[in-house]
């Protein structure tokens, strides 16, 4: 190992603001996932990434180092499809995963998905699916190859052998204020994304007042880092930039949006923006994959495969393949816990719906016990917010603007009062916003 600095002078160099070796960053990374890091040391190398950032090529080392820090999956001679998948920075009410997953089987492509628990007010794809009873996210790196290969998708959360420094430096960054760092975001996702052997990659990056980052300018740079990072690693990448400055769809709570989910993929109803973005990144996905030859062929395909059924088949295999019920399409009632307490929220006032703080419509869901704010808490699946109205819709005195799923009383009481404190009415109808705020990548 001669050359390369001890851990204290790469600590004092970035803190310098020098940009480290691949070398360095190779080291840094090795004892992270080995352990024998000290967290006073990883907290202070995450402390100065984040007050004076990484270039591309220190992006770019770290991504790779931290995906070779545990299991690199192989796909070669077991799919005849490409492999790929979806990443969301997370937003109020974000079930797109739910179903971008099973409409990209359906169409022929492969989706080893590798998602997240909640921590804050913007959820987590995990926490939605283990509100199904017998639904396994974890049930190792064996049988999820074995799904993906089977059904063509698969959901799973992060395992001891995916990217093990990642999950060491997350738990570091979650107590240091050290999260919202562009290139230790972009190393967290995309190691993730490279172990488990993609040919394409999509991002979703949400922008508003329920997502993680609330300006375009800050989500445009997460974007094109990520882009210019996996394309490095030799990953086709591309990133949209989507609106998340109110609920996505007509739920907010685990249970509730499986539900919601499950009625999409049914055809029973699809709310308009839900719709939109699903279409938007499951389109971008097949053409980065090769499996439509435009935006506009790939579209057609999604209709088609929502329409046939196909990717509700698909999305039922998946369930029952990890050990959730059979049956989940036919009577989702039987198997999602609901609340005992739900509790409509009433217009105060005449007038249109013309802003939402997402974020705290995302608050009130964990003070529903719906979230997190500990890597430890406990979720209650069934909370949440119910028929949420969009932004844009006009109410009289008493209409309901949502209703609220609580475990008891005070607490449907109190998530009344906080999604109202959230709202803001009008006399003029608010104006449209675009959907996808910007395409980057094509």
């Amino acid at each position: 190992m001669s050359g390369i600095s001890p851990i204290t002078d790469i600590i004092r160099r970035k803190r310098d603001g020098h940009a480290l070796t691949a070398d360095e960053i190779g080291l840094v990374v090795r004892r992270l996932a080995d352990g024998s890091l000290p967290r006073e040391q990883a907290a202070a190398l995450a402390m100065a990434i984040f007050l004076n950032d990484m270039d591309a090529r220190e992006t770019a080392a770290l991504t790779a180092a931290m995906a070779r820090s545990g299991t690199m999956i192989d796909w070669t001679g077991r799919l005849d499809g490409p492999v790929l998948d979806k990443h969301s920075t997370g937003g109020v009410g974000d079930k797109v995963s739910l179903m971008l997953a099973p409409i990209i089987a359906a169409c022929g492509g492969f989706v080893p998905m590798i998602a997240g628990r909640g921590l804050g007010h913007t959820g987590g794809t995990i926490d939605k699916l283990q509100s199904i009873p017998g639904y396994d996210p974890f049930a190792g790196i064996d049988r999820f190859q074995q799904v993906v290969a089977d059904v063509g998708c698969s959901i799973v959360g992060q395992t001891d052998d995916l990217a093990p420094a990642d999950r060491m430096m997350y738990a570091i960054r979650d107590v240091t204020a050290t999260i919202e760092s562009t290139p230790l975001i972009t190393g967290s996702i995309l190691s993730k994304k490279l172990a488990a052997g993609l040919d394409g990659l999509v991002m979703d990056i949400k922008a508003g007042s329920g997502a993680f980052m609330s300006d375009d300018e800050e989500a445009r740079a997460l974007g094109n880092a990520i882009i210019a990072s996996a394309r490095e690693a030799g990953l086709p990448a591309r990133a949209l930039v989507t609106d998340m400055d109110e609920t996505l769809g007509h739920a907010a709570g685990n249970a509730l949006e499986v539900m919601e989910a499950v009625a999409y993929l049914r055809g029973d109803v699809r709310e308009a923006r839900l719709h939109g973005v699903t279409v938007a990144l499951c389109a971008e996905v097949l053409v980065i994959g090769g499996l439509a030859s435009d935006i506009e062929a790939a579209e057609a395909k999604v209709e088609a495969v929502l329409a046939n059924g196909a990717a509700a088949e698909r999305f039922s295999k998946m369930i029952a393949a990890l050990g959730g019920p059979a049956d989940l399409f036919d009577r989702p009632e039987a198997h999602l816990a609901a609340a005992p307490v739900i509790r409509p929220v009433p217009a105060p006032a005449s007038g249109w719906l013309a802003k939402v703080d997402g974020k705290a419509v995302g608050e009130a869901i964990i003070d529903l016990g719906g979230g997190r704010r500990r890597v430890d808490d406990v979720v209650d699946p069934r909370t949440g917010f119910a028929d949420v109205a969009a932004i844009g819709t006009r109410f009289e005195v008493g209409d309901p603007v949502a209703f609220a799923h609580a475990a008891s009383e005070d607490a449907a009481n109190r998530a009344v009062d906080a999604y109202l404190a959230a709202c803001t009415f009008d006399d003029a109808r608010p104006a449209d916003r675009p959907l996808v705020r910007m395409v980057l990548g094509r």
